[in-house]
């Protein structure tokens, strides 16, 4: 992950997840003095990598997803600060040979979410319960043999657009509007048609900065 950080402030933190379901708060402070050759941000297990970080301010909501189609919504208040080398703490519980794939600090808004097989759904924030960290999560959209695995979730508004990529190239963008808002234990609706040998591979919001115009 890229962050862009204008000075080390003492109240922020740089919060990470992995793909085993860990995560980690730290002092942004603690990252303020790196060196030419790097400075260790997390111990991880063996086989494990970093699915996300996000810069967060101590008090804020996270959610972290898996990619059989389950979402889990905790208090960053949860997981107390730790020092750059440590392991950190269990965020998801996690079945074997199932991933973490996403971490988001939720403010409001709707949560957009697809499946390699092309298919998703927007759901509000809130319909995902509070929790505290550690547990297996809600439902958050059905990993059917239709639907396949969960492969993005991501925080959008409804003046946004999104882009989707598959495996073998394609791409197409559209409106955030143009997708249904249902709930969340559903299939959702079909967001880009794919052939039999292609896969959704990555999704990307596209924030409308109003300047499309200038």
């Amino acid at each position: 992950a890229v962050l862009p950080i204008k000075d080390f402030q003492q109240n922020k933190f740089v919060f990470m997840a992995t793909r085993q379901g860990t995560i980690k708060k730290t002092p942004l402070s603690a990252y303020s003095r790196p060196i030419k050759t790097g400075i260790k941000a997390i111990k991880l297990k063996e086989g494990d990598t970093v699915v996300n970080v996000e810069i967060t301010e101590g008090d804020q909501e996270i959610m972290l997803f898996s990619d059989a189609g389950k979402a889990i919504r905790f208090s960053e208040k949860d997981a107390r600060p730790m020092g750059r080398v440590s392991q950190g703490v269990r965020g998801m519980r996690i079945e074997k040979k199932q991933n973490v794939i996403s971490l988001i600090v939720a403010n409001e808004g709707n949560i957009l979410t697809a499946t390699e097989n092309g298919f998703g759904k927007q759901t509000p924030i809130k319909d995902f319960t509070l929790q505290k960290r550690g547990g297996k999560g809600v439902i958050a959209i059905q990993t059917s043999k239709r639907n396949g695995k969960l492969i993005a979730a991501n925080q959008v508004q409804q003046d946004d657009e999104v882009m989707f990529i598959s495996s073998i190239g394609n791409l197409i963008r559209t409106a955030i509007d143009n997708i249904s808002v249902i709930g969340r234990n559903t299939q959702g609706v079909k967001l880009i048609s794919l052939s039999d040998d292609d896969k959704l591979l990555g999704m990307e919001r596209i924030i409308n900065d109003n300047n499309d115009d200038e």
